[in-house]
Order: C-alpha cells, then structure tokens, then sequence
C-alpha cells in the first residue's frame, strides 16, 4: 500500500512538471518578440488582415477581439483593484520659465510606488481646467532625466498642459523591480491606468482632454494605454509602430498580447485601436518605422476612414532622421496636441522652428523623487520576488 502511495505521487509529480513544462512552451510560442517577421511578411499579413474586413462593424468585432487578447495575455485582470490612495509624495517645487516642475511620487498598488517629475503652466488660464499629458520614455538610462523628456514635458506645460512624466521600472527612481522583471508588460500598463487614474483626480486638470506620447518603449506603452483605456482621449506614439517589429523587450514583447490561439494581430493594429480619437503617429527612416508612409499608416487610414474620421489621423515621417524624439519630432507633436488638446503653442517662441531654449536643463539628482532627505517609504516592496509573490499572477 505505501509503495502504491510513493509510485503514485511519483507519477502525479512527474505529470505535473509536463504539464507545467508544455505549459510554459505554449506561451513561449505565442510571443511575439522582436523583428518577428520579415518586412515583406509583414506587408502581407497587413494586405490579407485589411482584405478581411470592409466595415466599422466588421473592424470593431476584430479589435474587440485584439483588445481581450492584450487583456488576457497581460493578465491585467488579475492587478490589484484601482483603489490603493495615491499617497502622492510631491517636493521640490520650482518656478521656471513659464512652467513649474515637482518630484512626485505615486502609490500604484500598495507598496510599489510610481515615480517622476510633475510639469505645470505657470501660469493657468484662469477659471480652467487644463488638458493632462502622461509623457512616457523609451529605454535607456534614466531618461526621464535626459534632454528630450525634460524639453518635451516643459513645453506642453508652458502651452497649458499638467503634464505627468514617469519612469519606465527599474529606471530612475522605479528600482524597486528589475525593468526585466517576467510581468514588466503587466506592471507599466497597469502603472500608466494608475498615472492617468491621479492626472483626472486632480482639480486642475480636464479629464475630458487627456493625451499621452513617448518614444520607441514609451511608444508601445502609449498605444497600449490608448487601447485600453478610452479616457486617453490624444495619442502620439514616436518612433515605435511598425508592421514587422513587435518590441525587443519584456515590458513590451514578454507576454503574449499579439497571439493567441484563435488569432494574430501586431502593433499596427493595437495602435489603430484609438480610432476615432485623434491620433500622431512619427516615424523616421532610421529605424523599424521607415515603412510608416507606405506600410502602417494606410492600413491605420482604412481603419480611421471606417468610423468617417480620416481628418484625425496623421503620420510625420523624417526620412533623414533616426531613432529618437528630437526636435523635428517634438514639434509636430507640439502641433497636434496643441489642436487636439486646446493648448497654446503660441507660447513656446518660435522662429524657424519652435525654440526650446526656455527650458531649464535640471540634474539627476535635482529631478530624483527619493533621496536621502525624501526616503522611499518603509512599507515599499523591494525586489523582484517581494513584489511577484504579492501580485501572486496566475
């Protein structure tokens, strides 16, 4: 009896690790990383996917349907309730040339904690609400600190903008997860909906004119937010948006939202779930997006033009730039928030271009949210494991 006990647990555990193991190969098998397919593969998958639907009807049943597989592959129902406060550490106000920035930090979920630099006009229309914009970063080193994030989100708030820019995990102020962590897809989105959730708390800002922008990671963030949450209201995903690349990384790639098993979509298609809200897309001919004028940006017209709508889609492509959000890119930005938020861009100078020169370059150190002065709080999550036990994602 108890050597019939002993074989049976055996066999149990040994059917328990194949299927765990057959398990995990599946989801391994509907990722989606990278350069998935080849450029001309992707030409087709966008000629066939077009050729498979004619009408509004016919597209919001296909996108209902991309819709609950990013849901479902990220697992987002299975985040934590959005009723954490926000318990929102805010310090180091400093008046600048027609803006004002803040160190902020958020409570996401309890014990993990989004940090950033809040933009504001300084001076406000008066009796107004102003628009609010989640600017998001791509990867790289901190570069919630670096020149484009620092110049983009003074403009749109000397334009009139409560502007939110935030750390992707495991950057900046975020180092309380690796960026790499398996469920960083499932945290940033979820830390956007929180970011959004705080913007509309506020008094002063109008939550019926929300947008969001960022570049290359910062765009997968900004499509995704925009597909799920219809409170986003302007998009501008910069350099990202491609038919072939799906995203190199895990916060963008490591889970499977673009496959499952009765379907396959590619990021062209999550970001045309913004039809009919108003939506930029920037491509450059440095990058994955060098095709935008001929690949991505008419399947995303058809889609447009299925809810009568074509007038509030557009796409500025630099041929002769490469892989950023520079200038040339922030300005045609500052355009079409500046129409599509009601901002001013009328108080940015401008001269041959917009003059950004306004902008006060500030620090690491002085952007930083915790320091020793303004210590993370004791009750914060630290670690990988710390924060994957408590999520405890099926």
């Amino acid at each position: 009896m108890i050597l019939t006990t002993v074989f049976m647990k055996k066999v149990m555990s040994l059917y328990l690790l194949f299927w765990l193991s057959n398990a995990i190969f599946a989801q391994e098998n509907l990722l989606c990383g990278g350069a998935y397919w080849t450029e001309d593969e992707a030409a087709v998958f966008m000629k066939k996917t077009a050729s498979e639907w004619s009408s509004q009807a016919d597209w919001e049943r296909r996108a209902e349907m991309i819709r609950k597989g990013i849901i479902d592959g990220m697992k987002l129902k299975q985040m934590p309730e959005r009723t954490t406060p926000f318990n929102p550490i805010i310090h180091s106000t400093r008046e600048k040339d027609g803006y004002i920035v803040e160190n902020i930090a958020i409570e996401s979920f309890p014990g993990f904690f989004i940090t950033g630099n809040l933009y504001r006009p300084l001076n406000p229309v008066p009796f107004q609400k102003s628009p609010g914009i989640l600017s998001v970063h791509g990867h790289g080193p901190d570069l919630r600190f670096g020149e484009s994030m620092q110049k983009r989100s003074a403009a749109f708030a000397r334009m009139g903008a409560v502007v939110f820019a935030y750390d992707m995990i495991g950057y900046g102020d975020s180092k309380q997860v690796d960026h790499k962590i398996p469920i960083a897809l499932t945290i940033q989105t979820y830390n956007s909906q929180r970011v959004l959730d705080y913007l509309i708390s506020r008094p002063d800002v109008d939550p019926e004119r929300v947008g969001v922008t960022g570049e290359s990671g910062g765009g997968t963030q900004t499509i995704l937010i925009t597909a799920l949450d219809p409170r986003i209201k302007v998009s501008a995903p910069v350099v990202m948006v491609s038919a072939y690349f799906f995203g190199g990384c895990t916060c963008e790639s490591g889970m499977p939202i673009h496959k499952s098993s009765n379907h396959q979509t590619n990021n062209v298609e999550i970001a045309a779930l913004a039809a009919p809200r108003p939506m930029l897309l920037v491509s450059d001919g440095g990058d994955w997006t060098k095709n935008t004028p001929r690949i991505e940006f008419p399947y995303v017209q058809k889609v447009y033009a299925a809810y009568q709508s074509e007038s509030r889609v557009d796409n500025v492509h630099l041929a002769g730039e490469r892989h950023d959000y520079g200038k040339n890119k922030r300005a045609a930005v500052y355009n079409f928030f500046g129409h599509y938020l009601g901002l001013n861009a009328g108080r940015i100078p401008y001269q041959d271009g917009f003059d950004e020169s306004f902008v006060t370059l500030l620090s690491a150190d002085e952007l930083r949210v915790f320091n020793q002065k303004n210590p993370i709080p004791v009750h914060a999550l630290q670690g990988d494991e710390a924060v994957l036990n408590f999520l405890n994602l099926k």
